[in-house]
């Protein structure tokens, strides 16, 4: 498996560079093909890129030193973004700056900040606390969304340039570095084993664990179909959407507007509903839930092809991938032992996306290339019956780590901190009582 993925991560990264040089080689091409897929894939590129660093750290430095370290990195960089915005570079290289930056922050902060989360909640504290502390995640998009809208009114008036709000950024990174250097001091982490290891042994580690429990094995099968499906459903709701409102203003407009929706809707499912459906369903079963959402919205897409359809597919797609789906992953994985869980959790957060999202950005890339040299109208339907097929997969996969859930909860490589009897209950948030078949246990059979 491990062999796999190192190819994977090698063929992946490459064939995006390739197609990547294709469309920007040829203008003509580069019209035609919307130019929302070439920031895709050069962002899962980066990430790619970005992982790899990351995974060497990730375990050498306490969980805390390391989000201090993070938090006070990132500071620095929005102070190196801010003087090229005061250098008056050209705007293409300021705002492609920033948006990659984003892009990274949103990735790397969130691995981090639930490893130590892990280190610190066990698992059944998991379960009731991360759909809560991942809530307030979200009341946070809707804060800064708040103060993104009015904050070019209030500056016309104040006559302050717009380039501040990376300022406030920076000040707000700064408030977060003293909050974890005086709050974080008192509280009781479990100590994890720090390596020193090179990329290929960390690799191996995580594939080695993923591929000895079953469990966590299926997972990452689904995981990775997932993160093929991302990419379309991204950039098929991006593409469409785009067509829909040809005014700039208009299409700002609108997609501001599916930003709050969507940031509204997932406070409200993760902060009141995400813990009390993982428990009424059980981990196990939950996970269930976003490659089903997925397959469905992608077969709407299919079926009426239209801008409301495409929104209704990605919000399917990030209400159940950013709620229950994120809560449960990150439960589950505090099952992993703390001084492997740092790379498990960068496996599978990080890897898998990557490559899942090079790989069905390169492939929707070719389809849209060979319809276009083919003069083949219908290449989207193409690309989106390969997102339904790994959508298919990744329901397939969780059916199965479904049936090899309990047996793997036994594995020696998964380290008990609570031993007894209602354990395996606590962790798979059932109780020991409930003897009436659920549907997902019927599906057991097939």
């Amino acid at each position: 498996m491990q062999f796999v993925l190192e190819q994977l991560i090698y063929f992946g990264f490459f064939q995006s560079l390739l197609l990547l040089t294709i469309l920007l080689v040829s203008i003509k091409k580069r019209q035609k093909v919307n130019e929302f897929l070439l920031v895709l894939i050069a962002n899962y590129s980066l990430i790619l890129l970005t992982i790899v660093g990351q995974s060497l750290i990730i375990d050498r430095f306490g969980r805390v030193k390391l989000v201090r370290g993070l938090i006070f990195g990132l500071a620095v960089i929005f102070v190196v973004l801010r003087l090229m915005f005061l250098l008056k570079l050209p705007d293409t290289i300021n705002y492609s700056f920033f948006y990659l930056l984003a892009e990274q922050q949103w990735l790397l902060f969130p691995i981090i900040f639930w490893v130590l989360a892990s280190d610190i909640f066990d698992i059944s504290q998991a379960k009731r606390l991360f759909p809560i502390i991942a809530g307030f995640g979200f009341f946070g998009r809707l804060l800064g969304i708040g103060i993104a809208t009015i904050s070019p009114l209030l500056f016309q008036r104040l006559d302050i340039q717009s380039e501040e709000l990376i300022t406030l950024n920076i000040l707000i990174y700064l408030i977060l570095y003293i909050v974890t250097k005086l709050g974080l001091a008192k509280i009781r982490i479990r100590s994890a084993k720090q390596t020193h290891e090179g990329f290929k042994e960390i690799l191996a580690e995580g594939t080695d664990f993923v591929k000895a429990v079953p469990a966590f094995r299926y997972l990452t099968f689904s995981l990775l179909a997932l993160a093929v499906c991302d990419v379309i459903v991204e950039f098929h709701f991006l593409a469409v959407s785009n067509s829909a409102f040809p005014d700039p203003d208009r299409y700002q407009s609108f997609y501001g507007l599916y930003r709050l929706i969507l940031t509204v809707l997932s406070f409200g499912i993760q902060t009141f509903l995400s813990s009390r459906i993982i428990k009424n369903l059980g981990l196990k079963n939950s996970f269930v839930i976003m490659p089903i959402a997925v397959c469905l919205g992608l077969i709407l897409v299919v079926i009426s092809p239209n801008v409301i359809s495409a929104l209704a597919m990605i919000m399917l797609y990030r209400l159940s991938c950013d709620t229950t789906d994120e809560s449960a992953r990150k439960s589950f994985q505090g099952l992993v032992p703390e001084e492997r869980r740092g790379r498990v959790s960068l496996f599978m957060d990080g890897y898998l996306l990557a490559v899942g999202g090079i790989l069905g950005g390169v492939i929707t890339g070719i389809i849209i290339l060979v319809g276009l040299a083919f003069n083949i109208t219908f290449y989207s339907y193409i690309y989106l019956g390969l997102g339904i097929a790994a959508a298919g997969f990744s329901v397939f996969s969780i059916l199965r780590m479904r049936r090899v859930y309990d047996k793997s909860l036994l594995n020696w490589r998964l380290k008990r901190r609570q031993r007894g009897r209602g354990v395996l209950d606590r962790l798979d948030g059932s109780t020991p009582k409930a003897k009436t078949k659920s549907v997902f246990d019927r599906l057991d059979g097939l």
